[in-house]
């Protein structure tokens, strides 16, 4: 996707000014809506024809042109299948590069789409006039795949009772997946949104509500939206259900809507929205851009929150009462930073989508402060810290991520070209990028937004987003004057510019080193101090052909503390290997104890027995406040890291310190972590983080004490009784540090292990007496997540048995009371479920645990009854979490062929999308595996059915898509993959050299070519050896196909009466189809012809809404607390093991082969006949010339 030369230029010949669209009909029996779409389009062009429009998988019954003129169509959506199903290529660069064409011919920002709507003769003199042509569609939509979500649950009961609901979800660019527009950023343009439902259901929409009419009988209802605010399909969005509202009683703008028997969660997990939107208000110095904002909270999302133009859409899994504490901060960042999209995102909208990383930047940046202002500074750096080692992490393994690669780079012309072709997808479409990148790349944004605030300071950035909003404003407001709305966009250049303009500082090389191109900074370094010179000696290196990584050049800051305070330096980086020398300002003395100033200005008393006497320099530390997206590995002395832990101010340094200490096993560093656990003042991220070094160090280092009984008496001294430290004191949440603090001492215990490689046995003993006398009778706050640690450590103290074990009798006594206290806990759940379900989910990873280490049989039966629709979604990802293990470890084809059935067939499309995120994080073999070859799932059977779900199965889906190509690549690779069959003439042998190669002249047709081609077979120089298998053709393929296990739809073209179809077959060419009416005769080659099923049955039949059969749903709790439909385990102590259960059998999917032998033959005779003619013919001419 190239940019354009500027904001108000389009590469439609029409521009779109108003869009109504008016749901007639939402069907829950047939999940399916009906209804129609007005646009006003104002012709730019005299001879505008033809117009382009985006439509996916919906049926369109009629198109007319202001009321009076009918005309015909033309629906063609190429993604739906990317490759020809006859195409044995199985390459992923074959793939991505189909996959880029589909999607770019019906790219809206090329003025491409689906639908093509053939202006009639009689509308002609309004386009010669350039006046307003309002095109009226009409369509539906039954059981869809994407765009649009039915959750109708399989229970007794009206719809209303049966808390169904409907909703629209999904990215950018996926609104023409649910009604026909021109789904484009830029095709800015007022809303009007009519919803006709029920009376008992509750219609809400992107807009002001302006009315609502009921219908003489009072049995249904239309919902009147209007949106004023010029915006893109993409920010239109709706939700019909059941819903209960409550107005915020803090800002009566704000409503709120959630399913029935949740309005106590939803009181409570949104009461404190209003302070994030009145922040934003006051940090920017704008209103908000909207006169309404309404959150609605659905089962079976998406995602946790879909953004839309005065709406926010969530999950209702965030919602939380107010006995949990760890929900807390997760839902408040999710709602904030939906809040903060409302402002950067939907009213302040991208150009196109390399412009993306500004809005998405932006409102990352703006959830950051308000975090920062809710949670403190320290939990606000540790966040920013966590988030850099996150995104050098995927660079380091998966690659460079580009936040804008239509300019290279001043300084290295052709690194964005070089790393955007090293990904084995294409990045410049948000519907060919995997969602797990677009994921960094808003990391990144965010990121880089930060580092433009580090440069020219937070109020000047604060002035920049508050000029976007006002130009916005201004532009939004001008109602009749539609070429200025191309202000409400934003773009890289338009960003930069602004902040040169109001900072007057040159952003051209911060954006060569940090937008245009790819990587992190990474650096290593050591320093020595030379005691003549009194000079601290300072080399830092950078690794150029590290992957993910970028030699930086510029400023460096560096912070030397020093006996007599901390003094920082900026050093010039110039080249991967630098050396530099900074003056020291203190003189080495041999003081034991002294005060020290340290960088806050705070003087501190400091014990200098384990520092070096000879220098007086503390600790350094390179780029301490994160001027630069990089990593850093400083050597020093553990006496440094160990001062700098204990001493400095900073959270980060802290935690850099204590990532270095882990491969410090001194005393001393013991020592230090403890003080550091024990110290109350200390912030308890710090502290938890020491808490799992301090057990790493503590399983390295066995020379002196007993671990275990260290580790329990440090716990005991922070929550034991006062009077008796050997009890336990009753659960008591009410100081949070603490906390989190008692939550991860067990999990950090757990991970100790003795010289055995076993965990200790006084630990085995201390945690299970803790699960077991836990007591929170008089806590007002909910130990769910506390339980869930206690069984997850019990989980990590497992190490692997010598011998399989069958029966309860085999097992060890530790490992037989941790299981009767893991299956004690999953059968209370039965009866006393908890939170989200917590503690199942705990055991259930505990069990896998149990089955990897030899203690049970390795049985998925019961993992299978868990991941079954109808059990929570957190119990369900965790059973199939275990089941991708267990496909794994045994290498089970008939586990891997059911998981790819739930991704082919539930109703869930997060519990899909999660599905193949664990088999590429987790996957069965990978492609540098040297024993892949004998995998059982490494066969043809595997290749052709992800190529299926790649290609056809998930056209709807392009997060689902993307995440199939990524489990593809981790399995085969970018190549064609090594177990499937060579094609014919796939092997030929070269006369010259002698030896068998691969066919270079085979090649792959191209799938949008309209000529058919011949096979050419060279016999000059190769003789072909290869399997006599059907050759990859060029052949002009038929009507392509629908998605997996679904028969095609019928083909019919809408026109202003019915058409009458003639078939004809013309020589040298393919079918052909004439379509006459009674105004337009036309014809169309085969595979253009639309691909729109004829009008469904539940809008031409006169069958009443109760003769319809109710479809079969799989149920999801809608709530937090919703039971689980899984079996209850029994307890069997002198019998075989209760765990124990049978898998089912089940036979993998047969690969399907053909051949043409026969065919093969008859060429062969054929081309022996014609070569001994050719040699008699040559002997006729030589008799002849003697």
């Amino acid at each position: 996707m190239l940019r354009r030369p500027n904001k108000w230029s389009t590469p439609r010949p029409f521009k779109l000014i108003h869009q109504t669209i008016c749901i007639t009909s939402v069907n829950f029996f047939r999940k399916s809506i009906a209804g129609y779409v007005e646009l006003s389009i104002v012709p730019l062009k005299n001879t505008l024809n033809k117009i382009k429009l985006n439509c996916k998988q919906c049926r369109i019954h009629r198109v007319c042109i202001n009321d009076d003129h009918e005309s015909t169509f033309h629906l063609s959506d190429p993604t739906i299948e990317v490759s020809p199903p006859d195409v044995k290529q199985r390459d992923l660069d074959f793939y991505s590069n189909c996959h880029s064409r589909s999607v770019h011919a019906v790219d809206a920002e090329e003025a491409n789409g689906e639908l093509v709507i053939r202006v009639p003769n009689q509308c002609m003199f309004l386009i010669r006039d350039l006046r307003i042509v309002r095109l009226c569609i009409e369509f539906s939509l039954e059981n869809p795949k994407g765009g649009i979500h039915f959750v109708v649950p399989e229970v007794e009961g009206t719809m209303a009772e049966r808390s169904a609901h409907v909703f629209t979800y999904g990215s950018d660019n996926m609104s023409r997946l649910w009604f026909p527009c021109v789904d484009s950023y830029t095709e800015l343009c007022t809303w009007k949104i009519e919803i006709a439902v029920d009376n008992t259901m509750v219609a809400i929409a992107t807009g002001d509500l302006i009315e609502t009419v009921h219908t003489m009988d009072m049995r249904r209802k239309t919902y009147h939206y209007v949106v004023g605010t010029p915006t893109s399909a993409s920010n239109i969005g709706f939700a019909v259900g059941p819903f209960e509202i409550h107005v915020d009683p803090s800002m009566h703008e704000v409503t709120h809507f959630c399913l029935p028997h949740l309005m106590p969660l939803l009181k409570h997990s949104s009461s404190v929205l209003h302070q994030a939107l009145e922040f934003y208000e006051e940090c920017i110095g704008n209103r908000f851009p909207y006169n309404c904002y309404k959150q609605v909270f659905v089962d079976e999302a998406y995602s946790n929150s879909c953004t839309y133009s005065t709406l926010s859409i969530f999950s209702c899994n965030i919602l939380y009462s107010p006995r949990i504490i760890d929900q807390t901060p997760i839902s408040m960042e999710i709602m904030a930073k939906a809040v903060a999209q409302q402002f950067f995102g939907c009213f302040v909208s991208m150009q196109a989508w390399c412009d993306a990383w500004v809005v998405r930047g932006i409102s990352g940046y703006l959830t950051g402060l308000y975090l920062k202002k809710t949670f403190g500074a320290n939990e606000y750096k540790y966040w920013i810290l966590e988030e850099l080692n996150k995104l050098c992490k995927y660079e380091q393994e998966c690659g460079g991520v580009i936040l804008d690669w239509t300019i290279p780079p001043s300084s290295k012309d052709g690194t964005a070209g070089e790393c955007l072709t090293e990904m084995h997808y294409t990045r410049k479409h948000q519907h060919t990028a995997s969602h797990k990148y677009q994921r960094m790349l808003f990391c990144k944004a965010h990121l880089v937004v930060r580092l433009i605030e580090q440069r020219i300071g937070q109020e000047s950035l604060l002035q920049v987003f508050n000029k976007l909003l006002s130009i916005a404003t201004t532009a939004s407001q001008q109602k009749f004057n539609s070429n200025m709305w191309g202000n409400m966009l934003v773009s890289t250049n338009d960003f930069i510019q602004l902040i040169s303009t109001v900072s007057g500082k040159d952003m051209e090389s911060f954006m060569d080193q940090w937008v245009h191109q790819s990587g992190c900074a990474y650096f290593t370094g050591k320093f020595s101090f030379n005691r003549k010179r009194n000079i601290v000696e300072v080399e830092i290196k950078q690794d150029a052909n590290r992957k993910g990584t970028v030699t930086y050049v510029g400023p460096l800051q560096v912070i030397v503390q020093e006996l007599d305070g901390s003094f920082t330096h900026t050093l010039q980086i110039d080249s991967s290997t630098s050396k530099h020398e900074v003056l020291c300002h203190s003189k080495a003395r041999r003081l034991k104890n002294k005060r020290i100033p340290l960088k806050n200005g705070e003087e501190i008393v400091m014990d200098l027995n384990c520092i070096d006497e000879d220098t007086p320099v503390l600790w350094i530390r390179l780029d301490p406040d994160l001027m630069l997206l990089r990593q850093v590995n400083f050597l020093q002395a553990d006496s440094n890291f160990q001062c700098q832990m204990r001493y400095e101010r900073d959270v980060r340094a802290q935690a850099e310190a204590i990532s270095s200490l882990e491969t410090h096993s001194t005393p001393n560093t013991r020592a230090s972590l403890i003080e550091v656990v024990r110290d109350k003042k200390c912030f308890y991220r710090i502290r938890t983080q020491a808490l799992y070094c301090l057990s790493k160090v503590m399983t390295k280092y066995q020379g002196q004490g007993n671990s275990a009984a260290v580790m329990v008496d440090q716990f005991r001294k922070l929550f034991g009784s006062v009077s008796c430290p050997q009890i336990v004191k009753q659960n008591n949440f009410q100081e949070l540090q603490s906390y989190f603090l008692q939550k991860a001492f067990p999990q950090a215990m757990a991970s100790i292990r003795n010289v055995h490689n076993l965990c200790p046995r006084e630990i085995v003993t201390f945690m299970l007496d803790l699960l077991k006398y836990n007591d929170n009778r008089k806590n007002k706050l909910s130990d769910n997540y506390y339980r869930a640690s206690l069984i997850d450590s019990l989980a990590n103290m497992v190490t692997p048995s010598a011998t399989m074990v069958t029966s309860v009798e085999q097992l060890s006594p530790d490992t037989k009371l941790i299981l009767e206290e893991i299956v004690r806990h999953i059968n209370m759940e039965k009866l006393i479920p908890c939170y989200k379900y917590t503690v199942t989910v705990s055991c259930l990873r505990a069990l896998r645990v149990l089955q990897k280490n030899g203690h049970l049989p390795s049985d998925p039966t019961l993992f299978r009854s868990y991941a079954v629709a109808g059990n929570y979604i957190n119990v369900r990802l965790e059973a199939l979490a275990s089941l991708v293990d267990y496909a794994k470890v045994d290498t089970s084809l008939d586990e891997f062929s059911w998981l790819l059935d739930v991704v082919e067939k539930d109703n869930d499309h997060y519990v899909r999308y999660k599905i193949v995120r664990m088999l590429s994080k987790n996957p069965p073999f990978t492609n540098d595996d040297h024993g892949k070859d004998k995998n059982p799932l490494n066969c043809d059977t595997v290749v052709d059915r992800l190529w299926k779900l790649m290609n056809s199965g998930s056209a709807c889906d392009s997060r689902l898509r993307c995440a199939l190509v990524e489990v593809y690549y981790t399995l085969f690779g970018r190549a064609r993959p090594s177990c499937m069959p060579i094609p014919e003439f796939g092997v030929v042998l070269n006369l010259k050299e002698k030896r068998a190669v691969l066919n270079p002249t085979i090649t792959v047709p191209d799938p949008s070519s309209e000529e058919e081609e011949e096979d050419e077979e060279d016999e000059s120089s190769q003789l072909s050896v290869g399997p006599l298998s059907s050759p990859v053709s060029g052949d002009k393929r038929t009507l392509p196909p629908s998605p997996v296990h679904e028969p095609p739809p019928p083909v019919a073209l809408q026109s202003s009466s019915e058409p009458i179809i003639v078939s004809e077959q013309v020589d040298g060419e393919g079918a052909k189809l004439r379509f006459t009416t009674a105004k337009v005769d036309d014809e169309m080659d085969l595979l253009e012809r639309p691909k729109t099923p004829s009008m469904p049955d539940f809008l031409s039949s006169s069958k009443s809404e109760t003769e319809v059969d109710v479809l079969a749903v799989e149920n999801e709790p809608s709530a937090p607390g919703t039971s689980v439909s899984a079996p209850v385990i029994p307890i069997q102590r002198t019998s075989s093991l209760s765990l124990s259960l049978s898998p089912s059998a089940g036979s993998p999917a047969d690969s399907l082969a053909s051949s043409s032998h026969n065919k093969h033959k008859d060429k062969k005779k054929k081309r022996k006949k014609d070569k001994h003619k050719h040699k008699h013919k040559h002997k006729h001419e030589k008799h002849d010339r003697d």
